[in-house]
């Protein structure tokens, strides 16, 4: 198939980021398992942090490369001619690529409207002078959670506060203040706008779900900061909401004090014995990744600043676009 220039580069981009995209996603999705016994000896904020870059790392570095080498590649290098023929093969890598990033911004986008839309039917079942602390809602289910991304509010209904003590109360506050401070409804947001390998084919589910049991640890962790009454209050916290009943969670972009009840008693056992990290060992891989990250880094600007290395990219596109 004949396309013009841009259409071909956006081809071009299209599949490179399929391509590239599904050999990294299957480089993560076969290291899961030893990166979450790996996590597991590292504090919980380091390790949501390390799990968290790991699933966000084959669409950022894909689409580094798109941007820093293709594109330019392309641009510098190709001649702007109306008669260049377009494989079949990247026609398809491309209509792939096309798909999953449809279904990555469909689906954040329904994320932020659904969220936006709970947020105001809570807002509105909270009274006026309440409103700047935090949205209390009427329903019938156990809530309590930091909802919304650019302005992340405490959203808790009136049975929780009922069941609560003023102890229990703060301890959970704390807990939930933890969340809007690492911002972990806008890293929920970026993994529903990340790409998956194929359409409607997700393979992250494992780091993901890793990533939300370390969020919650560190969450607990900088709620109690140390102090033993606070451990308490926030264990006592975690066992009443969860007799009240564990709800599925309306939004994606929401983080619970209890989403469910499956971590509860790990959490309460933690809470109140303090947990051995083996930090000492991670030392090397800190500094692997450290070495590792210069050497990608410089190699990355010498390219960038060595115009003819483009040359080969350029021709490693052209076997991709015939």
């Amino acid at each position: 198939m004949i396309l013009p220039y841009y259409m071909r580069l956006l081809c071009l981009c299209l599949a490179t980021f399929f391509v590239v995209h599904a050999l990294g996603w299957l480089a993560v999705r076969s290291m899961a398992a030893a990166v979450v016994r790996i996590a597991g000896t590292m504090r919980p904020r380091m390790a949501s942090r390390f799990l968290f870059a790991l699933r966000m790392a084959p669409a950022a570095v894909t689409v580094f490369l798109i941007v820093g080498f293709c594109v330019p590649s392309y641009v510098w290098l190709e001649p702007d001619l109306a008669t260049e023929r377009v494989g079949w093969f990247c026609l398809l890598a491309a209509a792939s690529g096309a798909a999953v990033w449809a279904v990555a911004l469909l689906r954040s986008t329904a994320a932020v409207v659904l969220t936006g839309r709970y947020m105001r039917r809570c807002q509105a079942q909270t009274p006026r002078e309440r409103a700047d602390d935090f949205v209390v809602v009427k329903d019938s289910a156990a809530v309590m959670a930091m909802a919304g991304v650019m302005r992340p509010k405490l959203v808790v209904s009136q049975m929780v506060l009922d069941a609560l003590s003023i102890e229990q109360q703060q301890a959970a506050f704390r807990h939930e203040a933890a969340h809007r401070t690492s911002r972990d409804n806008l890293k929920r947001l970026l993994f529903l706008l990340s790409p998956d390998v194929a359409p409607f084919v997700g393979g992250s589910r494992r780091l993901e779900r890793a990533w939300a049991t370390f969020t919650e640890w560190a969450a607990d962790d900088e709620a109690v900061d140390g102090d033993q009454e606070r451990a308490l209050s926030l264990a006592s916290a975690l066992v009443r909401v969860a007799k009240l009943g564990v709800q599925g969670s309306p939004t994606h972009l929401l983080c619970s004090l209890m989403e469910d009840d499956r971590d509860l008693e790990t959490r309460v056992d933690r809470l109140l014995r303090a947990p051995a990290y083996a930090e000492k060992p991670m030392a090397p891989v800190v500094a692997f990744m450290r070495s590792a990250g210069l050497v990608i880094g410089g190699a990355a600007a010498t390219l960038l600043l060595w115009p003819q290395s483009l040359g080969g990219i350029h021709r490693l596109l052209e076997h991709l676009i015939q």
